[in-house]
């Protein structure tokens, strides 16, 4: 049904005579990252990959971090007219972190700064965290959480992503960023590790034509499953905070022989975590009560 909208909202572009309709507008709510009830078997988010093959001019992928850019991106949608727009949030209580005007200015923006999460304000950093979506996002802040309590002075840049096709480069998206404009957020030589909703060869594949696509290492779904944990379903992934941390140890230069101990305490929390889950059946609590504490 998606493939022959969007084929068809192609071809009455054509036609000057053909007046515009009001956008095809997806809420995807009960997506991969939770799976307390509903297991492996019914989730996956490949729905983003197919609607990333179709033409720029008609398609748009949304995955807001909190409810208010939810509303915003929600806002802009509804008003939208001539597009396929998929928006990708879950349905469960979560964090908010930007107020309404700011969710506003960042939805708006697609892609940014978060400078709050961020500790190289003032220069390059020595590695970039970006994300997208919302429990990507949860887990990159926990682990910017993580590295100003076990690594301080490791100067950390926090992007997040809401309009995913601001990836791409501006002459294959109406949306896509100017290699200038990407190089200035991503840097053209720092590590960059991404956690992603999706599959991530997906972002490979909108940013491989990037100036430092080599240092781009994402973490996102694995196809892997249970009726388990929201924590224990990220483990099981490698998309979860202790894992990005490990990441960022193996990545920037010289930090994994600097950082053992650091490396090493979060392979046992990972390995803690896990173990709590099996006997409780539910998540840790310094997990399932976590929020930015800055």
């Amino acid at each position: 049904m998606f493939n022959q909208h969007a084929k068809w909202l192609k071809m009455t572009r054509e036609l000057p005579w053909r007046r515009p309709v009001a956008s095809l507008n997806y809420l995807l709510t009960s997506h991969v990252w939770r799976q307390d009830h509903n297991g492996f078997s019914h989730q996956d988010p490949g729905f983003i990959d197919l609607v990333a093959n179709k033409k720029a001019e008609i398609v748009r992928v949304y995955l807001p971090p909190d409810a208010n850019c939810l509303l915003s991106v929600a806002d802009h949608c509804f008003r939208s007219r001539n597009y396929v727009n998929v928006i990708v949030a879950g349905k469960q209580p979560s964090l908010s972190y930007l107020s309404i005007d700011d969710a506003i200015a960042h939805s708006a923006r697609g892609i940014g700064v978060w400078h709050w999460a961020s500790d190289a304000d003032d220069g390059e950093p020595d590695v970039v965290l970006a994300c997208c979506g919302d429990i990507p996002t949860l887990e990159t802040l926990a682990a910017a959480d993580l590295i100003r309590r076990h690594l301080p002075g490791l100067r950390v840049r926090l992007v997040n992503v809401v309009d995913l096709m601001r990836l791409q480069p501006e002459r294959e998206h109406p949306h896509g960023l100017s290699d200038r404009d990407f190089d200035a957020l991503f840097t053209v030589d720092r590590p960059i590790i991404f956690a992603f909703h999706g599959y991530p060869w997906l972002i490979h594949r909108l940013a491989y034509r990037r100036t430092n696509h080599n240092n781009l290492h994402v973490r996102g779904y694995k196809e892997e499953g249970t009726v388990t944990t929201p924590f224990d379903m990220v483990m099981l992934n490698d998309l979860d905070r202790y894992h990005l941390v490990m990441d960022v140890i193996d990545r920037v230069p010289g930090l994994r022989e600097r950082a053992a101990d650091v490396r090493e305490r979060m392979t046992e929390q990972r390995r803690a975590a896990r173990v709590y889950t099996r006997e409780h059946g539910e998540d840790p609590p310094e997990i399932r009560h976590w929020s930015w504490p800055y």
